[in-house]
């Protein structure tokens, strides 16, 4: 299929849309909004680089003019310099469109540059939701504070000193998760009331910029005085 063909398919689908005279101009109209050249509306996607064919599923996204777009590790393909491009043309987007997305990934720091707010998942679980700066400044779920305490730090003194939450275990299979928390089995906080007990996504009593959604029955700031970092690193 051409890109014309590629992005025009869902006119084919919803005619209503864009009526069968007007498809070629509405297709040409989407390659121009995400910064491709209108006039390759008759090229192959092997003729274009991995950015570009970002592009090109961004613009078939656009075609049915939509309020919310899934975007299912839209850039984890694609080189650093390349991602921050897709990056800001979505950004771009949501402002020119009055879009919406759901942002799934795996790179943090893309994550916190885009969403507003961030919701963490474990084993098919939200373990936590909250702000961009509520999640990264105040984490209170163990795995998110895990997943935290390993990204990268450009700064090779400060990643000499830094306190890395090291998880032990394998992760449970999602077809015969563990009782209770599923997140029990590989958490230094766990204790008997885990292993029965499902926690629920519920605010903590924490004070100040923490107080947001955590499914966690000790849900707190990271040592809350107990030496979870200690016993973390004494396992590892």
């Amino acid at each position: 299929m051409t890109v014309g063909d590629i992005i025009g398919e869902p006119y084919e689908i919803h005619p209503e849309v864009a009526p069968k005279g007007d498809r070629r101009k509405a297709v040409q109209d989407l390659l121009d909004v995400v910064g491709l050249n209108p006039e390759y509306i008759n090229r192959y996607p092997h003729q274009f680089s991995g950015g570009q064919r970002q592009r090109i599923g961004i613009a078939r996204g656009l075609a049915l003019k939509p309020e919310i777009i899934i975007c299912d590790e839209p850039v984890s393909a694609l080189d650093v310099s390349v991602q921050a491009q897709v990056i800001n043309l979505l950004e771009q987007l949501q402002t020119d469109f009055e879009l919406s997305y759901m942002f799934i990934a795996h790179d943090l720091s893309i994550v916190r540059h885009i969403s507003d707010r961030v919701g963490v998942m474990y084993l098919g679980k939200m373990v936590e939701i909250g702000t961009d700066e509520e999640i990264y400044e105040h984490a209170t779920h163990p795995y998110t504070q895990a997943l935290l305490s390993a990204v990268p730090v450009p700064d090779p003194t400060a990643r000499a000193n830094r306190d890395r939450i090291v998880l032990v275990g394998d992760i449970p299979s999602p077809a015969n998760p563990p009782s209770g928390c599923r997140f029990r089995t590989r958490c230094w906080k766990a204790e008997e009331r885990c292993s029965t007990e499902l926690p629920l996504l519920a605010v903590p009593s924490l004070d100040g910029a923490a107080a947001h959604e955590s499914a966690c029955h000790f849900a707190a700031e990271r040592d809350n005085g107990h030496g979870a970092a200690e016993r973390v690193l004494s396992t590892v």
